[in-house]
Formats: structure tokens, sequence, C-alpha cells
């Protein structure tokens, strides 16, 4: 069916990074012993940039195969592929499409490209930890990634830019009114369709996409700074200047003798990431329970954040919830999101963003709350900082529920849901009482299809890449608490009920306008 698949710092976020540049300059290399010479390179850089602009002329100079993260996703789900039918399930639940649905589409890409081709990827990476996965599976099969060029833009010159967008209504094409303009004026020229303007490209939206880029564009520019991959180009220049740049830096590549960025040149690009604002001790902090929960899949986090909001009376917070809310409710942001759908194209995370930090601005929050998949990643840990900071908030802490993969594996794999009321089962913990019957409505009783054991791998890989280095940063700012989610729901809910009490006992005696 599938493709395989394989609070509270005052410091800028790429500060996190753990990895010694020693040894991680060497792992691709050595990932790639053996590897085919072919010419592998990544455009990166947000939108506005100007990489659509270039990208035609530099696939058919160097004779690369290409791939669009965006365009590979939309045709997936216009061709009702495996993996665009999983995606579309997914989104028909008003649930997001999982990183490693995207991964896996890109890891079935390449393996379709023939072995003596190079390939350009446009706009992927776009974090660190799908850095490390590209790194993964291009030397999996015996390939490396040469090179990752960077186009560097103005954010206002973006926000300037981005306004001239254009696309079709009907088949989604993209246009430019200055850079890309349909040969015939407000009609697309793939299938004549009417051109309007993205509205998503409102000013606002613009800065606040370029916000989040920045936060996770930090710490993949420094993943491959210190490979000695990344190259900068100044994209802030005539077309033909920058046309021009990137020939000769694939050029350079195809001769080994990449200009790679300096340190410097890396540290004034991380710098355009925001820096976590300092809440000063003497600043009044709001004594709330403010509390995450962490965990991988089928630990047991979900159950555990519902229980705990019911026994302290506190909002639980689900992303997923919070996002079937927003498009059930059609409120400004489920509207937005809807259009990214609608269009065929993932929600960017700004949209998640902000959809929690509008969740942490309602009343019923003023005690506290509990929150369930959100941070999943090291940058929107960062972003819930800076939240948090805006409300004069802080985390009390952060509970992590351990589970080895085997037991993750054996606990997904078993369960079992019923096609009609959604009622859960297991097939090991909770079998139905009639094989295949739902016992509340009599519904049939079926795996779904990410609960498979090779999906479940790849759920549990990305959680890896991902989540990992979140647990460092909340343990290095005091405020992880992990515990054994082996046991049963009784038994792991005693031990979090132990470490919840303890928080809410310090929260308590925090004096108003104090610091915790």
């Amino acid at each position: 069916m599938f493709a395989k698949f394989g609070g509270v710092a005052t410091a800028p976020v790429a500060e996190h990074a753990q990895e010694a540049p020693e040894a991680k300059r060497d792992e691709p290399m050595a990932r790639a012993r053996g590897r085919q010479h072919t010419m592998n390179i990544a455009l990166i850089g947000p939108s506005g940039a100007g990489k659509g602009t270039h990208i035609t002329r530099l696939v058919d100079q160097f004779a690369l195969a290409h791939v669009a993260t965006g365009d590979l996703f939309r045709v997936n789900l216009e061709r009702h592929t495996a993996l665009g039918l999983l995606a579309r399930k997914y989104m028909a639940q008003g649930e997001l499409v999982p990183d490693e649905v995207v991964d896996a589409m890109i890891e079935e890409w390449l393996h379709a490209v023939p072995a003596g081709r190079g390939t350009l990827f446009d706009g992927f990476p776009r974090t660190r930890p799908q850095a490390r996965f590209l790194d993964d599976l291009l030397g999996s099969g015996g390939r490396l990634l040469e090179a990752a060029i960077y186009l560097k833009v103005d954010d206002e010159t973006m926000v300037r830019r981005l306004a001239g967008r254009l696309v079709c209504r009907q088949c989604h094409a993209p246009f430019h009114e200055l850079f890309r303009p349909p040969v015939r004026a407000g009609q697309c020229d793939h299938c004549g369709g009417e051109l309007q303007r993205w509205e998503d490209d409102q000013p606002e939206l613009v800065r606040k996409r370029l916000r989040v880029f920045h936060r996770a564009a930090g710490l993949m520019i420094d993943y491959y700074q210190q490979t000695g991959r990344l190259l900068i180009i100044d994209g802030d220049r005539p077309v033909e200047a920058v046309a021009r740049a990137l020939s000769e830096a694939l050029t350079a590549v195809t001769r080994q003798a990449l200009p790679a960025a300096t340190p410097q040149e890396a540290d004034q690009l991380r710098a355009r990431g925001p820096v976590v604002p300092e809440l000063r001790p003497e600043q009044a902090v709001h004594p709330s329970l403010d509390l995450v929960l962490l965990g991988g899949p089928g630990t047991g986090k979900g159950t555990h954040a519902e229980r705990l909001g019911r026994q302290m009376n506190l909002p639980h917070i689900a992303t997923g919830d919070l996002f079937r809310e927003n498009l059930q409710q059609q409120t400004d942001l489920g509207k937005l999101a809807k259009r990214y759908m609608d269009r065929g194209e993932l929600v960017p995370d700004d949209v998640t963003e902000s959809m929690v930090q509008e969740r942490l601005e309602r009343p019923d929050v003023h005690d506290g709350f509990i929150l369930d998949g959100f941070p999943r990643t090291l940058p929107q840990g960062a972003a819930l900082t800076e939240m948090l900071t805006h409300l004069r908030r802080r985390l009390a802490g952060v509970v992590s529920i351990r589970l080895s993969d085997a037991e993750i594996l054996e606990r997904l794999s078993g369960r079992l849901i019923c096609r009609a009321c959604q009622a859960p089962y297991h097939v090991k913990f909770n079998p139905p009482k009639t094989a295949g019957h739902c016992d509340v409505c009599g519904g049939e009783v079926y795996r779904r299809e990410d609960d498979n054991p090779e999906t479940v791998r790849a759920r549990l890989k990305t959680f890896h890449r991902q989540t990992e280095p979140l647990s460092d940063y909340y343990r290095q700012a005091g405020l992880l608490h992990e515990v054994s989610g082996s046991g049963s729901v009784a038994e792991v809910a005693t031990r979090i009920d132990a470490i919840v009490r303890e928080l809410a006992r310090l929260r308590a005696a925090v004096p108003k306008g104090g610091s915790p």
C-alpha cells in the first residue's frame, strides 16, 4: 500500500541544537559511501524568495528530477494514490496530515527517479528533522545531498512579492503578476480557469508565516552549515543576476567546489529568526497550572490528558480537536486552513500556532490548561514560550510519558475501532465481545490503515526525530518530568498524578506577581 517508510529559554532557538559539529560533519558522508555520482540539491527559503521562478531553468540546464512537496502532495490527492487516500482521510476527519505521510510521498517519489539522475528538492526540507530524514533517505540509496542552497531575501521584500501571487480557482496552478504572468490576464494558461489572488498573502499573515519559517529554519541552517553543505545566495537582486548565481553554484557542485557559507554568514541568517523574549523576575507572572503532556503514539497521552483535565478542572486542549473545532465553526483560522485543504495543500504551521494562541487567550484557561499534541517540535516549543511570555505566564511543568518502541508497536498494531461509532478496542487489552463487531452499536470493528506495523515504525521514527530535541529543551529548562508508560492505565495515572500534585503545590505557593 505504501512506499516503505523509512518557560523558557531566552536564547535563540538555534542554540538548543545538541549534536557535536565534528560528528555531524562526517555523518552524511559516511551514510553515502560508495554512492552514485549524481548531483542532489535542495533549494530552500521561505515563500516569496523566488524558488519557483528559477526551478524550471535549473532543472533543464542540469537535467535534474524536480520535486516540490506542495505539488507532490496535490498530485497524490488528485490521483487517489494509497498515500493520497490516507492523507485525504485525515483531512476528511478534520485532522492535520502527519509529517510521516509527506515523508513517505518523498520516499516513493525518490525511488522512481532513475539511478543516474540527479535531484532538485524545492522547498524541502524546511526543518532540521526533515533534513536528517532526507540525508537518511538519500544515503540508503547510495546518494548524498551535496548542497542546500538558501535564497536570502529581505522579509519586507517577500511581503511585497507575495502580494502579486495568483492562483487558478479551478486547477490551482500558480502565477505571479510580475515573475510568471499568465498569457491572458486573469485566465489560467493550463485550463482557462479564473485566476484569483491568494487570500492568505495578506501582509500580516505573510509576516506571521515568515516568523514561523525563520524559527524552524535556524536549526536547519545550523545543520547544513556544520556539515559544510550550506550555500547562501542573495535573492534580493534582478532575476537574471540570481539565475546566474544559481547556475554558477550548481556548476561548482558538479566540480565538487561548493563555496560553502562561512559560520559568520550562517550566523547572520540564523539571526533573522525570533529570539524568545526574557520574562524578568520582577514582572508579574500569573500562577496558573499550565501543563504540557508529551509522548509518542500509543503512550496514552491523550487518555491521560483528558483524565487530568477532568480531575484538575482544567481545559484539555488537544490540537486535533482544536483544528476540527475551527473547521466546523468556520472561524477565520478555520476558513484559512480550509483554503489550503481545498487547494490540496498542507496546512502550514503558522495556522496551527495561531489556533493554539487564540485558544490560550480564552477566559477558561485562567487557572491553567493541559496541552496535548502541541508542541511537537523544538521550534513549536519556542513558539509556545513566546505565547506564554506574551500572556505573562510560564509552564508549570512538562510530563513526558516514556514507552519502548516495542511496546508502542504492540499497542498500536493491535488497535481496533468501530467504523460506525468510533468506539476503541484492542485485540489484546480490550477485545470486542464478538469478534469484528462493536459492543456498543454492533458496527464493524476494523484496524485503521495507519496502525499497521510498518506505518507505526515510520511514525516512531518521525516522533524521535522531532520530539526528542524538544525533551532536551524542556529538560535544560528544569521543566521535564518523565514517567514510565508501562503497565495499566491506573498504574500510569498514579505516577502522573503524583507529579502533577507536586507541580500544583509549587504553583499554588507562588505569590501573585512573584516568579515561579
